[in-house]
């Protein structure tokens, strides 16, 4: 018996039962709906407030699944720059940083586009801008040679890895991803939601690069999702679900390139997966919101700019706790006027002292989010 489903004789004519899938699939349509309605009827500060949060967070996340932390202000601030976002205290990005942001962007702002091999190779060149991946020097722009060998998925110590998937040998590439490229580009009126799901399983499973083809994989998704969506903008983030079912997710991947070629399950999950990112995106509309609500409450009680930019910062989701000495640092300015700013706003019932203890004193809003 053969192995891996790309081994399969009917490869790559994926099958799914249609009719188990539709409650599921009506779900998620009507969710989609409801969420872009109650988006654009936000206004568009407001509106611009909740997709540069949903990229933020989809940047990061799929960066995480792939066990690498980006700089959440980093992200924020190219993602900011690249849609013309006006927004106090953007700050410098790294390559990486950018290199991820482009990819995202270009995938969901530029949905209509075909996807094409030169733009897969760009977006690959785009995540590794130094040729390297991590301290190692990879091929960028190119399909995998497996000069080193075939491309597996391992885990486990050394000498007692378990490879969980072998890709398809480097000499099928070419041919398999021009009938992947077709099919994808191909208006072929299928249900955008679940080419969505088939695509992420046909990429993930051809492996195409030698590194950063879950990310790709995930921006390819967010395209078609996109496409779904009919707008550019995003609300929700399927990344981010995905990382927080990473090892489900992980489970049910293999169990699908192990298994043949009717990947009804597979798309069961996805569309599941989907539903959860959906109802997450609740989150950032409260998120959002609460900082307007905040702002139109607090903003004429502000001595300073200093007390402007820190407070976005606990509004955005400050990293760690906010003490004295970090807001110096952060607004460049001594102890004593920290202080002075901090207690004046917690005087206006804006900051209060933080019951969670420590050995130094913290401070957080007093309104909950």
């Amino acid at each position: 018996m053969k192995g891996y489903i790309y081994e399969k004789e009917d490869w790559p004519n994926f099958k799914w039962d249609t009719e188990k899938l539709l409650p599921l699939l009506g779900k998620v349509r009507n969710y989609q709906g409801r969420i872009v309605g109650k988006m654009e009827s936000l206004g568009f500060e407001l509106r611009d407030e909740a997709v540069l949060d949903t990229l933020t967070l989809d940047v990061i996340k799929s960066s995480e699944i792939e066990g690498e932390t980006l700089d959440a202000e980093q992200v924020r601030s190219s993602i900011a720059r690249r849609l013309g976002m006006n927004i106090a205290g953007l700050i410098p990005s790294d390559r990486d940083v950018e290199g991820v942001v482009e990819m995202m962007l270009d995938a969901t702002q530029n949905y209509e586009n075909q996807l094409t091999k030169e733009r897969l190779f760009d977006w690959h060149c785009a995540l590794f801008p130094t040729g390297k991946s991590g301290m190692y020097k990879i091929i960028v722009g190119n399909w995998r040679d497996d000069s080193t060998g075939p491309m597996q998925v391992v885990s486990g110590a050394l000498g007692k890895e378990k490879v969980h998937f072998q890709a398809p040998s480097a000499s099928r590439l070419e041919g398999e991803m021009k009938v992947f490229l077709e099919w994808f580009n191909n208006d072929d009126n299928k249900e955008p939601v679940v080419k969505a799901g088939v695509a992420h399983l046909w990429y993930v499973t051809l492996h195409p690069f030698e590194d950063g083809n879950g990310r790709i994989a995930r921006a390819i998704t967010d395209m078609l999702l996109t496409r779904s969506d009919g707008i550019p903008q995003r609300f929700y983030s399927m990344s981010a679900q995905i990382r927080t079912q990473r090892k489900e997710y992980y489970e049910v991947l293999e169990k699908t390139q192990k298994g043949n070629i009717d990947v009804t399950s597979w798309l069961e999950w996805f569309l599941n997966c989907l539903l959860n990112a959906l109802n997450n995106s609740d989150n950032t509309l409260k998120k959002v919101m609460f900082k307007h609500n905040f702002w139109n409450k607090n903003s004429t009680k502000l001595q300073n700019e200093r007390q402007k930019f820190l407070l976005n910062k606990l509004l955005d989701g400050f990293d760690g706790k906010l003490t004295s000495s970090k807001w110096a640092k952060i607004a460049n300015c001594s102890p004593d006027t920290a202080l002075r700013d901090i207690q004046d706003l917690m005087d206006k019932n804006i900051l209060r002292k933080s019951e969670s203890g420590g050995r130094s004193t913290n401070y957080e809003l007093t309104e909950s989010k």
